[in-house]
Formats: C-alpha cells, structure tokens, sequence
C-alpha cells in the first residue's frame, strides 16, 4: 500500500465522517469527560498509596 492510496483512503473515510457529525445520540461529552476525570483521579489515588515511603 502506497502512501498516496493510503492517503487517498483517509481522505474518503474524513469525508463520510462529516455526514454523521461523528457523535452518538447516546454519548454526552459532559459524562464522558467527568468518567475520564474520576478514573484517572482514581488511578491517581492508588498509584499514590503504593509509593508511601517517598
């Protein structure tokens, strides 16, 4: 596959995007970065219980 096919592809696959918007009716952007936000606030905490002694 060359680059200029593999471009070409891309570019095709950008346009079909724009029909659609690219979200989900059931996808809130609000809820999605809030779960983000608590599961690395999450991952933070234990991370920070592990390395007590420093």
């Amino acid at each position: 596959m060359s680059f200029h096919s593999a471009a070409a592809q891309l570019v095709t696959l950008a346009a079909e995007g724009e029909e659609h918007g690219g979200n989900h009716e059931s996808l809130s952007p609000l809820v999605t970065g809030g779960g983000a936000f608590l599961i690395l606030m999450l991952l933070l905490w234990i991370t920070t219980r592990f390395n007590r002694d420093r």
